[in-house]
């Protein structure tokens, strides 16, 4: 059975889940292109948008693709296709495709990425790090493991190429704190609350120092803490339409390599 609707319909469903009120300043999360009262045939859900993810968009009859990160940033001055951001514009619009992202303020949201990153970790009790920030979350594993033990699950879990930590505290870890993306900025608030191990997909070089004894820094990559947002999206509006066309793209926009 066909399902109609229209583009705005999906896109208020995901806000009622991730208010555009919780993005931050700087953020540019909502409709980055395209018309939202045109009926909708079916919904690509990508961490990243690149030509490659609008071919595909063409190739499944989707025209709206959802993603965590906006494609349009910075303020455009022309549009020339000069960069992958322009001719992504060009080619959605000559497509008739809308392009919506959910970024910081699905960062912030309750059962938004943080939630999902401690549900794939296996944490119980979770809840937010800081009263003030409510990006990252922080919980327990059932039961305590050895740090090796633990960098393992987590490299198995997250299929990363490779994983960066801190020197070893020669601890047992239960107490878990995550915030994907670039979350160092949280590493004092996880070590105020006694957590054993922070796990984020950013850290600067000093990071790794400065933690010293208090914690251990574990750092997954920044797509690979991310890209779970496609199952967020995916619960969201399969739980609201169950009959409509959702895909998981299939195409790897992780712009980091591993040897």
């Amino acid at each position: 059975m066909e399902v109609k609707m229209k583009i705005k319909e999906i896109i208020s469903e995901i806000e009622k889940h991730a208010p555009l009120m919780l993005q931050e300043s700087y953020d540019n999360a909502g409709i980055q292109v395209g018309d939202v009262n045109q009926q909708a045939t079916g919904a690509l859900l990508c961490l990243d948008v690149v030509e490659s993810i609008i071919d595909e968009a063409c190739e499944r009859n989707c025209n709206l693709i959802i993603s965590h990160h906006p494609l349009i940033f910075n303020p455009l001055k022309s549009l020339t296709g000069k960069n992958y951001i322009e001719r992504c514009i060009i080619k959605a619009i000559q497509k008739g495709i809308v392009i919506y992202s959910a970024h910081t303020n699905l960062d912030n949201a309750v059962g938004g990425i943080n939630y999902k990153l401690a549900e794939k970790i296996g944490l119980q009790n979770v809840q937010h790090i800081s009263e003030q920030i409510e990006t990252g979350v922080v919980g327990e594993l059932t039961s305590s493991l050895s740090e090796q033990s633990f960098l393992h699950h987590l490299k198995d879990i997250f299929h990363t190429g490779s994983l960066k930590y801190s020197p070893l505290r020669n601890k047992d870890v239960k107490k878990i704190a995550v915030c994907g993306g670039s979350g160092s900025f949280l590493i004092p608030d996880a070590i105020a609350l006694g957590a054993d191990v922070f796990i984020t997909g950013e850290a600067k070089y000093n990071d790794y120092y400065n933690v010293e004894n208090n914690i251990l820094l574990v750092v997954i990559g920044h797509y690979e803490s991310e890209v779970c947002t496609k199952e967020i999206f995916f619960e969201i509006i399969t739980k609201k339409f169950p009959n409509f066309a959702v895909h998981f793209s299939n195409v790897n926009s992780n712009p980091v390599n591993y040897l």
